[in-house]
């Protein structure tokens, strides 16, 4: 029992418990990565090949590429794309800041569309008006492993000649209509951090794409744009895969399926307890997804009546894991103030950060563990209602 706790004070409750998941393959995880060390080959080789046959073998994709993050993947999908100044880029602007920092970073223009307000996708319905004689490519974001309408965006990407990159950094192992992520784009970028699905012990990514001629040249752009040593056909940057993240994905790919059962599992109780304690007037749950499969990569609900904040402080004093994804759309960002964007201009993300929050979810959880989650928002609606009386 850790010093700091009392023998009456309930476990705390991690938001992701990444050490569990190593424990549980502790010996398995161990000995890939020995057997990288002890062969000197720790740049790319034969780990490295064999767990991108098996990744892209999992996605049904034709090619797979490894590399060192899921901005690298991104960033390879552009390159490989050609998209740099003077081209726009269509996105949502509440997700990860990595999707539009790609785009800025090549040289292109992000032009955001809002989202659809129960699914926190893209919302297709917004995005032919956004469209110029600039734009190239339509990068949807599968967020919280949902994916996103991809027949609305393949339609519109099909009628104007776009690119669609598909950003499916949360969404390993999701499904649209029974095609699995990875083959939803001309390419498609996953990140292998520690909390995904699918997830390393540091920072890694992913490309697949079922095109040769984009997989060949995105193996060059992660190498310094060289295909034959020392001899360079492009200006890449070094966003290799290091062969122990490789090593590790590896181990873990088997378990993918059963890890995503666990997540659907828990995302089910959560639904279940939540109904059972009265609390959906004050949460609103996630939307059942009725055209494939939702891995839960995070369990997010939206808090009502500007009570977010005040929950999110009362679970953390009862140690009980949360946080906010995310907490200021993109267009609002500091960074990106040279784009003109005010406030209102995307009303639904707007609300969207001032109101969602991430409850502990990950393949282990137990029923326990979810249930102390629930009765803790439950004690603080009390609360508050003691307090309003």
């Amino acid at each position: 029992m850790p010093a700091d706790r009392s023998p009456d004070q309930p476990a705390a409750v991690p938001l992701c418990d990444i050490a569990l998941q190593y424990r549980n393959h502790q010996d398995e995880i161990e000995a890939a990565v020995l057997g990288v060390l002890r062969s000197g080959q720790a740049i790319l080789g034969p780990v490295v090949a064999a767990f991108e046959q098996e990744a892209a073998d999992y996605c049904h994709a034709t090619h797979a590429l490894g590399c060192g993050s899921g901005t690298d993947a991104l960033l390879l999908a552009l390159h490989a794309l050609d998209i740099g100044p003077g081209d726009e880029v269509i996105l949502p602007p509440f997700t990860f800041f990595a999707t539009v920092g790609s785009v800025t970073r090549v040289g292109a223009t992000p032009v955001f569309v809002d989202v659809d307000p129960d699914t926190y996708n893209i919302d297709p319905a917004l995005i032919e008006a956004k469209i110029t004689p600039r734009t190239r490519a339509i990068m949807p974001v599968h967020l919280f492993g949902r994916c996103a309408d991809m027949d609305a965006i393949w339609n519109i990407a099909d009628r104007h000649g776009l690119y669609v990159i598909e950003d499916a950094a949360q969404s390993f192992g999701s499904d649209y209509r029974g095609r699995r992520c990875g083959t939803l784009g001309v390419v498609s970028c996953f990140s292998f951090y520690p909390s995904k699905n699918l997830g390393t012990l540091g920072d890694a990514g992913m490309v697949t794409t079922n095109n040769p001629d984009l997989h060949k040249k995105m193996a060059a752009l992660r190498n310094h744009g060289s295909d034959v040593k020392y001899y360079h056909k492009y200006v890449g940057w070094n966003a290799r895969i290091d062969a122990v993240h490789a090593a590790i994905l590896k181990v873990k790919l088997p378990h993918v399926d059963a890890w995503i059962e666990g997540r659907r599992a828990a995302a089910g109780r959560y639904d279940a307890m939540i109904a059972a304690q009265g609390l959906d007037g004050f949460f609103e749950r996630p939307v059942p997804n009725p055209s494939g499969l939702h891995t839960f990569n995070q369990y997010v609900v939206r808090v009502a009546n500007g009570q977010r904040d005040a929950l999110m402080k009362h679970l953390k004093a009862e140690n009980v894991g949360c946080e906010v994804y995310y907490p200021l759309p993109l267009h609002q960002q500091e960074c990106l103030t040279h784009l003109g964007h005010r406030a209102g201009d995307f009303p639904v993300s707007e609300a969207a950060a001032k109101s969602v929050l991430a409850l502990p979810i990950f393949p282990e959880i137990t029923e326990a563990q979810q249930t102390r989650v629930v009765d803790v928002c439950r004690q603080f609606t009390r609360q508050q209602s003691r307090q309003a009386a």
